[in-house]
């Protein structure tokens, strides 16, 4: 059965807990993992590019030479990819990459990134994470007296306002929700701090 250590809000060890072994005890598919990743890449990408053809740019309207007799090579336009000031061959043009994950794919994926973390003690759970203000330089001694200085997430079970506010100046540091993680994101992050009941959420919704 994996654990945790869990802390409270002045970043003292105050036990562990055990996590689900359906969630955070499986083998890491490393594929699927590496499908998860390639598919999150791709749907960020906007496809904006945009490139004229010979038909798009201007001018090239007349035959430049006599099509014989010259003994230069045969053209049609000056606007050919081989000219100066020409179109672009197979010129790129506004596209969506964007495609879906099987949901079982997504799911395992997921579970095979929170296995990982868990296998290598990179899960914090917070007894109770909340804050009284928003307030950067408090929360980021927190966060390096539970050892999450530097890459970390942060997991809370609903949008929190201060947390998000408090995090938002610290390199590295990003908050999510329960329900909306990604295996990118997890792998993204060198250690994952999560409220506590963020992980009844996570073990719920993921079980």
């Amino acid at each position: 059965m994996p654990k945790a250590a869990v802390f409270n809000m002045a970043g003292e060890n105050v036990g562990e807990v055990e996590l689900s072994e359906s969630v955070f005890g499986v083998e890491p598919n490393k594929a699927v993992l590496h499908e998860a990743v390639k598919n999150h890449l791709a749907n960020r990408r906007q496809g904006t590019q945009s490139a004229l053809t010979r038909a798009e740019v201007s001018g090239g309207g007349k035959k430049p030479w006599r099509q014989k007799g010259t003994g230069r090579a045969r053209t049609g336009s000056t606007r050919s990819p081989q000219w100066t000031h020409g179109g672009v061959a197979f010129a790129p043009k506004p596209r969506e990459y964007g495609y879906t994950l099987n949901k079982k794919v997504k799911r395992l994926a997921l579970k095979s990134a929170l296995s990982a973390k868990a296998s290598e003690n990179e899960i914090l759970i917070i007894d109770g994470l909340k804050l009284d203000e928003i307030k950067t330089k408090p929360f980021k001694s927190f966060l390096e007296k539970i050892g999450a200085a530097g890459k970390a997430m942060v997991i809370t079970r609903e949008p929190d306002e201060t947390v998000i506010k408090s995090a938002r100046n610290l390199p590295g540091v990003t908050t999510t929700t329960a329900t909306v993680i990604s295996a990118y994101d997890i792998l993204n992050s060198r250690v994952l701090v999560v409220d506590k009941a963020a992980l009844e959420k996570i073990e719920e919704v993921f079980a």
